[in-house]
């Protein structure tokens, strides 16, 4: 029972993990990436939706992102959102497309993306920590089960698993900060 608990512990610091990915490509390092986008939810027919439901984003040059609406007449939408999104862009259009120009990466403004890396880290390291909090519960809970109790000593041994996974997956973490860090600060 108590490997079981693990194994679903371990799954779920692995979408922690990933949930840290994707938030760490949303941050800006000084390239353009589509994932920057992600946020952004459009108007669309009375519903909010992704950007990319309502067209291609692309990023055709390290500094620029181009989105083509299926629909034109979305296009004032599609500028609002992203004006609203807060993304630091400014939307130009001509008709057909909306371009996206990323400016210059300033020193202020690489310190701010490094404080919101860091953030976002904390925040997934707390996830991992309360994930733990949450499966060492269930396990003392499965030695006070009156019909298949848990031995005191298979829960130290099951909370010393778990607490090698949370360490394992806060380095993790710290790693892919660093790591960002770096992207972000290197000119």
């Amino acid at each position: 029972m108590s490997d079981q608990i693990l194994k679903e512990c371990e799954a779920k610091m692995l979408k922690t993990i990933e949930a840290v990915k994707d938030k760490f490509t949303g941050i800006r390092a000084g390239r353009a990436n589509i994932s920057m986008l992600d946020m952004v939810k459009v108007d669309s027919y009375g519903s909010e939706v992704p950007l990319n439901q309502v067209g291609t984003v692309s990023a055709p040059e390290a500094r620029l992102l181009v989105i083509d609406p299926w629909d034109k007449s979305m296009i004032p939408k599609i500028e609002k959102a992203i004006l609203a999104s807060n993304v630091g862009m400014t939307p130009n259009n001509d008709g057909r497309v909306i371009r996206l120009v990323l400016p210059e990466l300033t020193a202020d403004r690489r310190k701010e993306y490094v404080k919101l890396a860091k953030s976002e880290a904390e925040n997934g390291k707390v996830a991992v920590r309360n994930i733990r909090k949450d499966v060492n519960a269930q396990l003392k809970k499965l030695e006070k089960d009156k019909e298949n109790p848990m031995s005191e000593d298979d829960l130290k041994v099951a909370e010393g698993k778990v607490q090698v996974l949370t360490d394992k997956y806060v380095k993790e973490i710290d790693e892919l900060l660093a790591k960002k860090e770096k992207e972000i600060t290197t000119i």
